[in-house]
């Protein structure tokens, strides 16, 4: 029987929360941002909400020439800057407890003999039970290396009804032909039921609001589909470059990194039909299809845009443009902003166009879903008369401000009936006084448990580069992308794509 997404450990009692079971992660690249910044802080989050077990063990395994009190000192430094929840000595203690350090590079086996050594012990002194996490916070040139090591040592073997998972950091492969290649690696050496590929949008309380928003309401479901949807627009906004990132970013480009992953994902959440249960088998074949319902238009010059973010002025700073940042070719054609349409043809959604777009120096930061209706077939009023009321709007925000504004007509006071547009608007700060656990800390807790219904499927990730690389390989023969001024909403290709259509990006 599979676990449902939202039941709880203890079926009789829905107060009581989900907890680990005894067991260890190792993270690879644990010196990295990633792991500094969002990593170590979730997992003292979790601590100090009883959501670990007190056996639970954390090793970080990298090249750095350190003890497990070295260790301690930069775990310690990453939790008090970054964590969520406030410093507490005797929850930390507890961490500390079960911190390891193994020193080693990802292709040298005499590192991984001593991990192997490191978790044996874990086992014996911590009582982790045989039951150990991977995470690969590593660039993905390097996972088949550190697969195949982790198999040499025998650390992915494991005994009667202990587990061994491995949890994936994206790009899930840079096309179609190397996610399978990726693919065909960690499989041989981890089952498919215990691969977890992280994609932390999915673990946005926001993201999660979409079941029970469309689910848990008699009165969005029956306007969900083109019957009443004009469009539906799914951005993420970024107001920053791309800062150091430039040995990552060149040659992957805001398409890959954000468009094949985390929008593609939120259009098949936003898309998908009802599930009988919200269980991992069940939510993973409504997405998938949905992702194999969705398709590009014919002409990808008119239903596509890219373009780079070249320098100039951004909230009173003066800032680089994409062709100039250290380490980037000044030839480089690889985008910081990308858009493009696509339809989902399903019975439900037939000729609804769904726009897509992701950059940075854009205006705001800002990631969110916009359900745009149509409009109101006949109206009652003068042309005069409506001022400034335009097409409902549903928009669901999923970053910073999580909640959700509704947009409709409300008439202005006074003597004459004019109607313009009033928002209904849901925040998650003010509308519960719990917070909203970071996306990381619900997403490691579920690898942990084993519950995987947020985690994308192999055959999710090459539907999405199925879509996706007809637009990369139209891109690669075009010319260089577009040039856009810092602070503004992308490229004007990208406006004329909407204008074409009759539409209009929201610009928040």
């Amino acid at each position: 029987m599979e676990r449902p997404l939202l039941r709880l450990h203890d079926e009789d009692d829905r107060r009581l929360p989900r907890i680990a079971p005894p067991c260890s992660l190792v993270i690879f690249g644990i010196t990295g941002d990633l792991a500094r910044k969002k990593l170590l802080p979730a997992i003292y989050d979790l601590v100090n909400r009883g959501l670990l077990n007190p056996a639970f063990a954390l090793t970080g395994f990298a090249r750095r020439d350190w003890d497990n009190g070295d260790f301690e000192d930069f775990v310690r430094q990453a939790i008090e800057k970054h964590a969520r929840t406030e410093f507490n000595e005797r929850t930390w203690r507890q961490l500390a407890d079960g911190l390891r350090f193994v020193s080693g590079s990802f292709d040298d086996p005499e590192g991984y003999r001593r991990l192997a050594e490191t978790v044996a012990e874990l086992d014996r002194s911590r009582g982790t039970g045989g039951n150990h996490a991977f995470y690969l916070s590593i660039p993905p040139a390097y996972f088949p290396v550190v697969c195949e090591r982790l198999a040499e040592s025998g650390l992915n073997a494991r005994q009667g009804k202990e587990w061994r998972r491995v949890i994936i950091e994206k790009p899930f492969g840079h096309d179609l032909e190397s996610a399978q290649e990726l693919s065909e690696v960690v499989g041989r050496v981890f089952d498919e039921s215990d691969v977890f590929r992280i994609d932390h949008y999915l673990g946005k309380e926001t993201v999660q609001n979409l079941f029970a928003m469309r689910f848990a309401n008699a009165m969005f479901e029956p306007l969900w589909n083109a019957n009443y949807v004009d469009h539906v627009q799914i951005t993420m906004a970024e107001e920053i470059g791309i800062g150091t990132r430039a040995g990552y970013y060149d040659g992957i480009g805001a398409a890959r990194d954000i468009i094949q992953n985390h929008l593609l994902q939120l259009l098949a959440l936003t898309a998908m039909e009802e599930p009988v249960r919200l269980t991992q088998s069940e939510l993973r074949a409504e997405k998938e299809k949905v992702l194999s319902a969705v398709r590009l238009p014919e002409d990808l010059s008119t239903s596509t845009a890219r373009g780079q973010y070249a320098a100039g002025w951004q909230g009173g700073m003066e800032v680089k443009g994409f062709l100039d940042e250290d380490g980037i070719d000044e030839h480089s054609h690889t985008e910081t902003f990308a858009a493009i349409k696509v339809f989902v043809d399903t019975r439900r959604w037939a000729g609804v166009p769904f726009y897509l777009r992701s950059g940075k120096r854009l205006g705001k930061r800002v990631t969110e879903i916009a359900i745009v209706f149509k409009k109101s077939p006949h109206t009652p009023f003068e042309n005069s008369d409506a001022g400034e009321a335009g097409q409902n709007v549903l928009v669901v925000r999923v970053q910073p401000d999580e909640g959700m504004t509704l947009r409709f007509g409300a008439k202005v006071p006074g003597t004459q009936m004019q109607v313009r547009d009033v928002t209904m608007d849901f925040g998650y700060g003010h509308a519960f006084t719990e917070d909203s656990p970071e996306a990381y800390e619900r997403l490691i807790l579920d690898a942990l448990v084993g519950s995987a219904p947020l985690f994308p499927h192999q055959r999710e990730v090459e539907l999405s580069w199925k879509i996706l690389d007809p637009v990369l390989n139209y891109w690669q023969s075009a010319s260089a992308p577009e040039q856009y001024n810092p602070g503004s909403w992308g490229p004007e290709s990208a406006h004329e794509m909407m204008a074409r259509d009759g539409r209009a990006w929201r610009n928040p």
